[in-house]
C-alpha cells in the first residue's frame, strides 16, 4: 500500500501539479522510504545508489544515441532512408513502407526522438497520396507503431537494455527473441489496427516541416551508420558461440561491442559517413552537439530519478512482496512482470519508468533460488517488462501530446487511435511472449 501511495504521489506531482519527472520521482522515493520505516540515512542512499547505478551504461547509451539521431537528421540521411523505403512501396503498400521506415530510421532513438525526426518525413511523404477511407492517417500511425515496438522490444534501446542488465539476460538471445516478437506486433498493431480504429476520424492538416536541413547524403551511407552499432553488439554477443578465437581478439571485440563503446564509435563512423570533410567546421559540431545536449539532460535525469524510485522500493521490500504473491499465484511469472509494468505505465505516463521500476522488482525473483529465473528465461521477462510499458498511452504520458500534435486528431480521436495503438502493442507482444514461452518448453 505504501508503494502503491508512493508511486500515485509521483502521478500527482508529475501530472496534476506539473513538476518535472525528476523532482516528482524524487519526492515519491524520499516519502515511500521514509513512511515504510527504512532509516533517514538508508534512504539517501538508496535514492543515490539507484540513480547513480542506472546511469552507468544508460546515461551514455542515451547520449550517444540521441547524437546518432542528430546526425541523421542534420545530415538528411534519416529523410532520405523514409522517402526511399515509401518510394519503393507506392501508394498501395504505403503503410507497410511507413512501418519498415520506422523500424530502419528508429533503431538508434528514443521514441520521441524517433517522432520529431520522422514524422514530418511521413506526412511529406503521403501528402500528395489520394486520401482514401483514411490513408494519411493508416500512414501516420504504422510509423508510430514501428518506433513504439522498437522502444518496447528491442535492445540496445535504453528501455529494454536496462531490464536486460537488471535480470542478467543474455543480450544477443534477447535481441532475437525480441525481433521474432516485435515483427508480428507491429504489423498488428499498425497496420491491421489502424484500419478499424481510423474508420471516421477527421484529423486536421499538422503544420508540420521536414527537419531544417540543406544536406544531403546517400540511403547506402545512413544505412550503414544506423547499422554499425547493431552489427558490432551483434558480434560480440556472438563472441561465446565462436570456438577457437584468439583470447586477446576476442577481448577486444567483447570492448567494441559493449553499447557505449559500440555507438561510441558509431558516431565517430556517422561524423565521417555523413559530413566527410565538413565535419572540421565548428558551426556543424556545435549544431549537433547542441541538438543533442539539450534533450539529453532532461532525458536522464528522469531516468536517473526513475532508477532511485526503483532502488527506494527494493529497499523497502516490494521485491519480496511481489515473490510471495508469485509464489502463491497462479500466475505466469511472464505475466505478473507484464502486470507491475502495466500498472507504474498507466501511473507515472512513463514507459523508460515503467521499465526501470519493474525490472528492479522482477530482478529479486529471479535472484530467489528456485524463484523465477529457474523456470523462466529471463529474456522473455525482458520482453514481457517491455510490452507491458507501453500499455495505454493516456494525459500523464508527454508522448500522447506529441502524438496528438503531429497527427492533427482530437483528444479522444487520439485516444481512440494511439492509444489503442499502443494498448494492442502491449497486448500482442505479451502473447507473442508467452508464445515464446510455450514453444520453448517454459
Amino acid at each position: 500500500m505504501i508503494s502503491a501511495a508512493g508511486i500515485a504521489l509521483a502521478v500527482w506531482l508529475i501530472a496534476k501539479v506539473g513538476l518535472h519527472p525528476f523532482v516528482g520521482l524524487l519526492t515519491a522515493a524520499m516519502a515511500i522510504g521514509l513512511t515504510a520505516g527504512v532509516a533517514p540515512p538508508d534512504v539517501a542512499t538508496a535514492i543515490e545508489k539507484g540513480f547513480s547505478d542506472i546511469l552507468k551504461g544508460t546515461g551514455l547509451v542515451v547520449a550517444l544515441g540521441l547524437g546518432l539521431g542528430a546526425m541523421l537528421q542534420i545530415s538528411g540521411g534519416a529523410q532520405a532512408l523514409a522517402m526511399k523505403v515509401l518510394s519503393l512501396t507506392g501508394q498501395r503498400y504505403a503503410t507497410l513502407g511507413a512501418l519498415l521506415a520506422a523500424l530502419l530510421v528508429g533503431l538508434p532513438l528514443f521514441f520521441e526522438t524517433g517522432v520529431v525526426l520522422l514524422m514530418p518525413i511521413i506526412v511529406a511523404g503521403v501528402a500528395v497520396m489520394e486520401d482514401r477511407q483514411g490513408l494519411r492517417l493508416r500512414v501516420i500511425l504504422s510509423a508510430l507503431a514501428g518506433l513504439s515496438v522498437l522502444h518496447a522490444l528491442l535492445p540496445p534501446h535504453p528501455g529494454p537494455l536496462i531490464a536486460l542488465r537488471d535480470l542478467q539476460a543474455p543480450l544477443l538471445r534477447t535481441m532475437m527473441l525480441g525481433a521474432v516478437a516485435a515483427v508480428p506486433t507491429a504489423l498488428i498493431a499498425g497496420p491491421l489496427l489502424a484500419r478499424y480504429t481510423t474508420r471516421g476520424v477527421v484529423a486536421q492538416e499538422a503544420v508540420l516541416s521536414l527537419p531544417d536541413t540543406t544536406r544531403s547524403v546517400s540511403v547506402g551511407a545512413a544505412a550503414a551508420v544506423l547499422l554499425f552499432p547493431i552489427v558490432l553488439i551483434a558480434l560480440g554477443a556472438a563472441l561465446p558461440l565462436m570456438g577457437g578465437m584468439d583470447p586477446h581478439a576476442a577481448a577486444w571485440m567483447h570492448l567494441l561491442a559493449e553499447p557505449p563503446v559500440a555507438l561510441l564509435l558509431a558516431n565517430l563512423f556517422g561524423l565521417i559517413m555523413l559530413f566527410g570533410r565538413d565535419v572540421m567546421q565548428q558551426d556543424l559540431q556545435d549544431e549537433i552537439w547542441s541538438s543533442t545536449v539539450l534533450p539529453a539532460g532532461g532525458m536522464i535525469l528522469s531516468i536517473g530519478a526513475g532508477g532511485s524510485l526503483k532502488q527506494v522500493l527494493v529497499s523497502a521490500g516490494l521485491p519480496d512482496v511481489v515473490t510471495q504473491f508469485a509464489s502463491v499465484s497462479a500466475l505466469s511469472p511472464i505475466i505478473i512482470a507484464w502486470l507491475v509494468a502495466v500498472a507504474i505505465r498507466v501511473g507515472t505516463g512513463s514507459a523508460t519508468v515503467a521499465t526501470i521500476t519493474a525490472s528492479g522488482i522482477m530482478s529479486g525473483m529471479v535472484a530467489a533460488g528456485g524463484g523465477v529465473g529457474a523456470v523462466v528465461d529471463p529474456s522473455l521477462l525482458v520482453l514481457a517488462i517491455g510490452a507491458g510499458s507501453v500499455f495505454f498511452s493516456h494525459v500523464n504520458d508527454p508522448g500522447f501530446w506529441l502524438v496528438k500534435s503531429y497527427m492533427g486528431t482530437s483528444t479522444s480521436d487520439t485516444f481512440r487511435t494511439w492509444s489503442m495503438l499502443e494498448t494492442a502493442i502491449s497486448v500482442v507482444g505479451l502473447a507473442m511472449v508467452l508464445l515464446l514461452d510455450l514453444m520453448s518448453g517454459g
